[in-house]
């Protein structure tokens, strides 16, 4: 199978199957015995399992994502305090608890990028469908149209989009988090366009579909029968691919002031709040606990994706 940073229109693509009998299990114990996806598998359970023990946490110390414990958080100089048991990673200037916090911020995460880069996909592999499909003036068209999409910088249009988010009493029309995740989905789904659209173009003239259109199939029974579901290994790796980059969009977005507001906690304005504050200096935590979970499942997802690439990409396998 082709590798996805060098597929070219009308490059020859075969795809993997699994051991006749027992499809499931054989593709389940092969991605099993691949050190990256078992290491990415474990990472991204970790993040998982903390983002679902947030609220355990928050009632284990008795502390919720945005309750202020100014009193016994702070010190006399109004400072944070460092980790101690009550507080596993101290506090932030608000005397607010930071593990609680981090938490709660891969949940807000999770659920952002996960819908976000799941729309993209949906999207993007219907349009890479229709255009590299039925090709000539269809795919000059809408080619034309993902390129005029990508043309767009990210955070100049995010940020403008997001200030038509208002209404005139200045609060927000729309959920910020409903907004970001549609910002995200609309400058994903371009990237997902383009790679099907190469995967059809090589396989629209391939002696499967030909033997489809022989015995009469419609189009959309090629399409959806014969080339999605040969195509769909490919999307996967690339939708484990994608996620973490869009974790890191709406983390920048939400450190830039303008995604999840405060006192939501979201790892993006939790590094904000502790860069802007400078208190990191006195509790590195503030800082560390929600910079290293973003390192930690940025980490985890691109793993995964690395060992999914390893799995259904041959030609990798035996380098």
């Amino acid at each position: 199978m082709a590798d996805l940073r060098t597929l070219h229109p009308g490059e020859a693509v075969s795809f993997p199957r699994a051991p006749a009998g027992r499809p499931t299990t054989g593709i389940v114990s092969t991605l099993w015995q691949e050190p990256a996806f078992r290491a990415g598998i474990v990472i991204v359970g970790i993040v998982f399992v903390g983002a679902l023990l947030a609220p355990f946490a928050a009632w284990l110390l008795g502390h919720g994502p945005t309750q202020q414990f100014r009193g016994t958080a702070l010190t006399e100089m109004g400072l944070p305090t460092g980790p101690r048991l009550d507080f596993p990673l101290g506090a932030d200037g608000n005397g607010r608890d930071v593990l609680v916090r981090t938490l709660y911020g891969a949940r807000v995460s999770l659920a952002i990028a996960l819908p976000a880069t799941t729309l993209a996909l949906i999207i993007g592999t219907a349009v890479g469908l229709v255009s590299g499909f039925y090709a000539g003036r269809v795919d000059r068209v809408i080619s034309q149209g993902i390129d005029i999409a990508l043309s767009f910088p990210f955070i100049v249009t995010a940020l403008s989009l997001l200030s038509l988010n208002r209404g005139g009493d200045g609060r927000p029309l729309l959920a910020p988090s409903l907004v970001v995740v549609l910002i995200i989905t609309l400058f994903s789904w371009t990237y997902f366009a383009r790679l099907t659209r190469g995967l059809v173009l090589s396989m629209r003239t391939s002696p499967m579909v030909e033997a489809a259109r022989t015995i009469g199939a419609s189009n959309g029974r090629i399409i959806l029968r014969e080339i999605l579901p040969n195509i769909a290994p490919v999307l996967l790796v690339y939708w484990a691919v994608q996620l973490p980059t869009n974790i890191i969009a709406e983390a920048t977005l939400s450190f830039l002031g303008v995604g999840v507001q405060a006192p939501q906690p979201s790892w993006g304005n939790m590094i904000a709040e502790a860069q802007r504050t400078s208190l990191y200096q006195v509790q590195p935590y503030f800082l560390l606990g929600p910079g290293l979970a973003l390192l930690l499942t940025v980490a985890g997802f691109n793993t995964l994706s690395a060992g999914l690439r390893n799995v259904l990409d041959p030609r990798r396998r035996s380098r």
